[in-house]
Formats: C-alpha cells, structure tokens, sequence
C-alpha cells in the first residue's frame, strides 16, 4: 500500500514540474526580482485550487472505494487510509492558508499587484 502510495507522490511530482516549467523558462528573462516574485505568486495562486481540488477528489476517492469495497475488510481499510490522508491534505492546506492571512493581517502585508476592476460608465 506504501508503494502505491509513493507511485502517486510519484505521478503528482511529474505533473507539478510540467506546470512548473514554463516559470522557470519565464525566470531567464526576468531582470528583477520583482517580476519574478510576481511570476511565482501568480502561479502559486493559480496552483492552489488545483491542489485543493486534487486532494479533495482523493478524498472521495477514497470514500468511493471504502463504499464500493464495504464487504471485503482489507479494500475497505484502503478506502478509509485514503480517506484519511484527503483529510489531512486538505486540513493542512487551509490551515496554511488560514495562518499566512492571519500573518498578513497581524503585520499589515498586503498584496502590491491591486486587480484592474472593470467598471461600467452610465451616462
């Protein structure tokens, strides 16, 4: 179970580098680190809610094969250690969240890239 387990991490690794790797293809060009840190933030906001959704989707997973599996005990153990590792990739990922707003608004960070908001004129 260990190793299939790694086989994922494996597979999730391989995927991470290949959205990855246009960041660092867009760093060679960078002339200031300001840029670049605005590249890394832009991809890290755009990373966030496929991570979140990719560990939410192995979490029902997991509960599809605990259901599906409910009368051999073995599967159905699997079922509930996938369920459980969901469980705690996402309890780790929103508390993660939940810690750096509560940094950034303990210590008045705010973001420095303010969005264009469309506005609508009525004459």
């Amino acid at each position: 179970m260990l190793k299939k387990h790694k086989n994922i991490m494996k597979k999730i690794a391989l995927v991470s580098s290949i959205f990855l790797a246009p960041l660092f293809l867009f760093a060679a060009d960078s002339t200031t680190a300001e840029t670049l840190i605005g590249k890394l933030q832009a991809w890290v906001e755009a990373l966030v809610p496929i991570v979140m959704t990719l560990a939410l989707l192995y979490f029902f997973y997991g509960l599809a094969t605990y259901i599906m599996n409910a009368g051999d005990e073995s599967k159905a153990k699997e079922g509930k250690s996938i369920m459980i590792y969901g469980i705690i990739a996402l309890f780790v990922m929103i508390s993660v969240w939940g810690l750096v707003g509560f940094l950034q608004r303990t210590f008045g960070v705010t973001e420095s890239i303010s969005p264009t908001v469309p506005t609508i004129q009525v004459d």
